[in-house]
């Protein structure tokens, strides 16, 4: 096919890169830890963690793990929030061979015994402030062996003490539970360092993630995705940022949470081949919080989803903040709408840098250029040896400027689905294209707008409303902090638009909102239906669920 958007690409960026160089993520992140072993690769809550020191530790859990008999590419699920515990818990199952199966700490029992079940784990990393859901569940899993963490465990004696005293006894965010035959995070280590980690060859086809879907778009699923994915990734996103690093150590913010394949990809592996630092954030929903640990940094790298771009934007204190060091600050995981790009580049000096991706593409497959000096309302051009295709309902390219589903191939696209050969065939063009569900249009230099999901796609009277572009016009109101659009039933239109708002002004009324719209939306586009809330929906990345907003409707 003809790469119309190479002619769009900033100078020095390489139309392909060479996954080759390196035979596994292991590999690749042990050149790190060498390179950079008296640097600071993370820090959490003021204790700080070197290269050397996440070589040292991952080496000792490997070990440890590997003492239990579990066989190469056997999967180990980690269950932590972004505490340091996480960087040493991913690179010793990697570096033992075994394959990285990521869990939300906040799920349910069901949503865990379910990812436990499908991904077969046999082990599992647990913060103990969710124990006790491992607990619920653990004999209906083949979870052989529970490693239990605290917050503390990495922070030193006296303030380690002081912070699970306060997390269990003030805070009270331990429950109790029972699992007689767990073994502590600090107990494993102590044993691990008299162990020797055993090499194991690892190649580009080994999986070294079991990364599952979110769940918003239906039952979730898990992306297989290989070393060779990762790696392609991870120097795709190096030869597109083309990052400094010869000057000061470059400082990535970690709030995203790093079971979830964005974080994982652009703060994590990202921070570690280019010799960074991860500031990490154990809870970015603790905005006053985030902002003080911020304040410490001179930040350069600056992950997030629009929602907490939004909410920083909206503390007082953020405001007051030096951005002069912000190099980059990527948008992704969901649209980020112009009114908070509008913002954020006003208040920082640095424009949102949207991108495109999923846990299917491990997970970038487009980028803006990182010289834009405005917001795009695209997501970019697909970057170094991807390609995209625009494809109508069967299955075929549309011409250019038509909207169509998008579809994806390059070397960081996953294998397939865990176990589901179905799904894999389902989602797979014959030549390797992945179909990513969403509905675009690419024009004649090569960037893509994203128009929506095709399943959220609302059909009023025949013609196709986006809730994309209805959520970008509500919340460019003054009045407005958060909204979400869905369709619902209406038996003159076939669907109506119906939004969900969280209001910055407590007097927003509706009729204000209509009106509004009367001068932003042509007629078949303009809601019908206005509920004011006091929170929407997210998901742990703070992605607003519209499913579950269309769920409730339903169940109503």
């Amino acid at each position: 096919m003809d790469k119309i958007w190479l002619k769009s690409y900033p100078e020095g960026v390489p139309a392909e890169i060479d996954s080759t160089q390196y035979r596994s993520v292991t590999h690749m992140m042990e050149e790190s830890f060498r390179k950079y072993a008296d640097r600071n690769a993370y820090v959490c809550m003021d204790k700080f963690l070197t290269f050397g020191e996440l070589d040292r530790m991952s080496q000792q859990m490997g070990a440890w793990l590997q003492a239990k008999g579990l066989a190469q590419g056997a999967r180990v699920a980690i269950m932590l929030p972004n505490v340091l515990q996480y960087p040493v818990a991913m690179a010793a199952i990697l570096r033992a061979g075994y394959t990285v199966v990521n869990v939300n700490p906040l799920y349910t029992p069901r949503e865990l015994q379910h990812q436990l079940n499908d991904s077969g784990a046999e082990a599992i990393i647990v913060l103990e402030n969710f124990a006790v859901t491992v607990q619920q569940v653990l004999a209906a899993t083949k979870v052989k062996h529970v490693i239990v963490a605290n917050m503390g465990d990495m922070l030193g004696g006296l303030k380690g003490a002081i912070v699970n005293f306060v997390v269990r006894k003030v805070k009270k965010m331990v429950p109790a539970f029972s699992l007689p035959t767990a073994v502590s995070f600090k107990k494993i280590m102590a044993e691990g360092a008299a162990l020797t980690l055993k090499p194991v060859k690892l190649g580009h086809d080994d999986i070294a993630f079991l990364q599952y879907t979110g769940g918003t778009t239906g039952v979730s699923k898990g992306a297989v995705l290989l070393h060779r994915n990762i790696i392609a990734n991870v120097l795709q996103n190096e030869a597109w940022l083309q990052m400094q690093t010869q000057q000061e150590q470059l400082v990535f913010v970690c709030a995203l949470p790093l079971y979830h394949i964005y974080s994982l990809t652009i703060s994590a592996f990202m921070g570690m081949r280019l010799g960074g630092m991860n500031l990490l954030i154990p809870n970015p929903r603790d905005i006053p919080g985030f902002v003080k640990e911020l304040a410490k940094y001179k930040v350069s790298v600056f992950p997030a989803v629009n929602t907490l771009y939004n909410a920083l934007l909206n503390n007082a204190d953020f405001a007051k903040l030096d951005f002069a060091s912000y190099q980059v600050c990527n948008g992704g995981g969901m649209a980020v709408q112009q009114a908070v790009a509008d913002r954020w580049l006003k208040l920082t000096g640095t424009p949102i840098i949207e991108g495109y991706g999923m846990s299917e593409t491990s997970p970038v497959a487009t980028a803006n250029r990182v010289d834009i000096k405005e917001f795009t309302g695209t997501i970019g051009l697909p970057i170094p040896s991807t390609e995209i295709l625009i494809l109508d309902d069967d299955g075929q390219p549309v011409p250019l400027g038509q909207a169509g589903e998008i579809a994806v191939r390059g070397p960081q696209v996953m294998a397939g689905y865990w176990q589901r050969d179905d799904e894999t065939a389902k989602s797979m063009t014959p030549d390797g294209y992945f179909k990513t569900g969403d509905v675009g249009i690419m024009d004649e230099r090569g960037y893509t707008r994203i128009v929506d999901r095709k399943k959220d796609m609302i059909l009023v009277s025949g013609f196709n409303v986006y809730p994309n572009e209805i959520e970008g016009v509500i919340a460019a109101h003054p009045g407005v902090l958060e909204v979400a659009c869905i369709g619902v039933p209406d038996k003159n239109s076939g669907e109506a638009v119906k939004l969900f708002v969280v209001r910055k002004n407590p007097a927003l009324t509706a009729e204000e909102l209509l009106d509004y719209c009367k001068h932003e939306l042509t007629a078949y586009k303009k809601p019908k239906y206005i509920e004011f809330r006091d929170e929407l929906p997210k998901t742990n990345v703070g992605k607003i669920l519209r499913r579950q907003l269309r769920d409730e409707k339903k169940a109503a």
